[in-house]
């Protein structure tokens, strides 16, 4: 039951060192549930209690501060949650989206994977700069009005109890960084190849006839994929529904790109021209054939890995 001690309790811990939140928790339930028995005890409404004990408890974060003995400071009291709430909001989405806009003009321009540097030195230079003016605009505040009228802490302010997730935030930033990076390979391959011809032109690896329908909608499936993964994170289990979803997202990609492969539809024939072993029939169909295989073995092995974590957590 997510109760307002619950949910004190929560934020207080997040801010401690691990290896004593089980210690504090432990220690101030225990507290906690003694100050609420006492006024109880006198007649007082339990749930009336509860407020008013973690309301005389005050912030969880000054109170995880001095859990941890960890001062309050840099900018001063005062002030300092109020910066540090406004910092981390800020750098939580501002960097990434100037890093990202740099990154996709870059693309335009035709940097490729080369847009990836500007846009990771953008994000890091805009961290950089919100940080020190955010930091200096809190510093002459606080030197012009040592003393403000914040508006006092209420526990209508305490968040939820964090709730368990069985999907990692770790496994969706690979899984989206993959299906970028496979969508951006999928244009990359007709300026970037590791094969090229006898004048030097670039030789892609795909059948550029491709482009008329095949390639646009296998990128297509690729960002509902990406989309997938986003919402599946959000959602944070998996459920008989999601698993629907990503076999037909799944099958979406995997069954084109094998009948692609099987009717020797996928491969450049310009390859034969560099590549003498290609030039064989047999030889083309037998690599045709490997590449169909894969597809079908990682699509199997995905589904039943899929199945037996939605069947662990709906049991």
């Amino acid at each position: 039951m997510n109760t307002l001690t619950d949910r004190y309790l929560a934020a207080t811990l997040r801010s401690v060192p691990a290896q004593r939140r089980e210690e504090i928790a432990t220690e101030l339930r225990a507290s906690i549930e003694d100050m609420i028995e006492d006024r109880a005890g006198g007649g007082e409404d339990a749930a009336v209690a509860e407020r008013q004990v973690l309301t005389e408890l005050g912030n969880p974060d000054r109170l995880a501060a001095r859990y941890a003995d960890r001062r309050l400071q840099l900018i001063g009291p005062t002030y300092y949650l109020a910066w540090l709430r406004l910092l981390k909001l800020l750098l939580s989405f501002i960097p990434a989206l100037a890093g990202t806009v740099v990154a996709v003009v870059a693309v335009v321009d035709g940097k490729g994977f080369g847009a990836i540097g500007p846009g990771l030195v953008v994000a890091l230079h805009v961290a950089v700069h919100i940080t020190f003016w955010l930091t200096l605009t809190f510093v002459l505040i606080e030197r012009a009005q040592p003393t403000a009228d914040l508006p006092e802490w209420t526990v209508d302010e305490l968040p939820d109890v964090p709730a368990h997730r069985d999907i990692s935030l770790v496994d969706t930033i690979a899984s989206v960084v993959m299906l970028a990076l496979t969508i951006g390979y999928l244009p990359l391959q007709h300026y970037q190849s590791w094969i090229h011809a006898t004048d030097g032109d670039n030789i892609p690896i795909l059948d550029p006839a491709l482009w008329s329908f095949w390639l646009p909608a296998l990128i297509v499936v690729l960002l509902a994929s990406g989309v997938f993964e986003i919402v599946k994170y959000r959602i944070g289990h998996w459920s008989w529904r999601l698993f629907a979803i990503k076999a037909l997202l799944n099958l979406a990609f995997t069954v084109p790109l094998m009948w692609l492969a099987l009717s020797d539809a996928l491969l450049n024939p310009a390859l034969a021209e560099r590549l003498s072993w290609l030039a064989d029939a047999d030889n083309r169909s037998l690599l045709n054939a490997l590449v169909a295989l894969g597809a079908a073995v990682v699509l199997v092995w995905d589904l039943i890995d899929t199945a037996l974590k939605t069947r662990r957590q709906k049991a």
